[in-house]
């Protein structure tokens, strides 16, 4: 029986549970996939075995005084006052066991926090509802940032369809690190605060507009770490989660090396001009991934906090407002400005789509060119 599963079956988790994969995972902390994490998990263990040591000794106390002192058998209450030498003790015992608590956690303390000598650093920026995740390492050129959102489908969620293993932890492009380096986030929100947490990792921190927090993990193995932001911050707070793929470092190499490429392609779209039918397909994949939360799948909102679209001004009037819209966003709302999170061909491709669907029809068709124009002339 190996170290993880004896410490489970020790606190009472159940053998069977525990080899049906449900029970001890559900009663027990992860014991996670970094050194800081089994670090918090022994600690964890270590308080835990205290904690039942003392109510073993306190409540067998409580119970053999209750039984052998009771009144049917003619006990009678002892009536004494100070006793120094017993104050003492109950003094000093707990002192020590405060103590003998507190070095392992502040040794783990210490180590959680000591964020440099990083082998490479990654921003990690929350929005409503998604993570920004972007490459800060100085060695390379062209530093690579992406989004990365929810990819459960809106069938799952509203329950037209089965749900699938990773129900709300599944997104569309996962976070890649190397394993065996030391990897440092630092992490901010850009409009409210969100919580980047990765239990594996051991890690939680506030992403907190305007401060820059930072955590750091060494992931030995490869694998698939889900999170999940831990910090309420809206309506769909429970649709932002966060994957991270560890892998080794020659992998992770070569998927940096076609991610630029793939970001380098992305952005020439923005010289290109689309057909109505391109732009539509493209126009509804930006939609489901950044608009659909709000505004819904059939454009009708959720008024009147998410306006409609279907048959709003803002879809059938003018194509300038529009696209200003949605680079801009409307301050004092939950419309937050795009002009970071899409470029100008997917921009033009939403805004087509949002023109031309739910009955709404211009006679318009917009192009990237259109969106770069109302850019340069602000």
């Amino acid at each position: 029986m190996n170290k993880n599963r004896l410490m489970r079956v020790l606190v009472g988790a159940s053998v069977v549970g525990y080899e049906g994969g449900a029970w001890a995972d559900e009663l027990n902390l992860t014991y996670g996939a970094t050194s800081i994490m089994h670090d918090v998990y022994g600690l964890h263990m270590f308080v835990l075995y205290i904690c039942c040591a003392i109510g073993i000794v306190v409540f067998s106390a409580m119970g053999y005084s209750m039984y052998a002192h009771r009144k049917s058998v003619g006990a009678v209450a002892s009536q004494f006052h100070e006793n120094t030498r017993v104050e003492i003790l109950w003094t000093i015992i707990p002192l020590l066991i405060l103590i003998g608590m507190a070095i392992p956690a502040t040794a783990t303390l210490i180590r959680m926090y000591d964020t440099g000598g990083e082998d490479l650093a990654i921003e990690v920026r929350g929005y409503q509802w998604k993570w920004q995740y972007k490459y800060l390492d100085e060695d390379r050129k062209n530093a690579l940032s992406f989004f990365s959102n929810l990819s459960t489908t809106q069938d799952e969620i509203h329950n037209r369809s089965a749900k699938g293993e990773f129900y709300l932890l599944e997104v569309d492009k996962p976070l890649v690190i190397p394993t065996k380096k030391k990897v440092r986030f630092l992490i901010t929100g850009n409009d409210v605060i969100h919580s980047f947490s990765v239990p594996d990792f051991g890690i939680k921190r506030d992403a907190v507009p305007g401060i820059l927090n930072d955590v750091w993990a060494i992931v030995d193995e490869p694998g698939i770490f889900r999170g999940q932001c831990s910090e309420l911050c809206g309506k769909d707070h429970g649709f932002m989660p966060i994957v991270v793929r560890a892998v080794p470092q020659d992998e992770y190499d070569a998927w940096y090396g076609a991610q630029q490429t793939a970001y380098a392609e992305r952005e020439q779209m923005a010289g290109q001009t689309f057909t109505a039918s391109q732009l539509m397909t493209l126009g509804e994949q930006v939609y489901s991934k950044n608009c659909v939360a709000c505004h819904q799948a059939d454009g009708k909102g959720v008024p009147p906090v998410f306006p409609a679209l279907a048959g709003s001004k803002i879809a059938t009037g003018d194509q300038a407002p529009h696209i200003k819209q949605i680079l801009e966003g409307v301050p004092g709302t939950a419309m937050q400005s795009f002009a970071a999170q899409l470029n100008a061909a997917e921009i033009a491709a939403v805004v087509h789509y949002e023109r031309h669907s739910w009955g709404n029809s211009t006679d318009d068709v917009t192009q990237p060119i259109d969106v770069l124009n109302l850019v340069s002339a602000q």
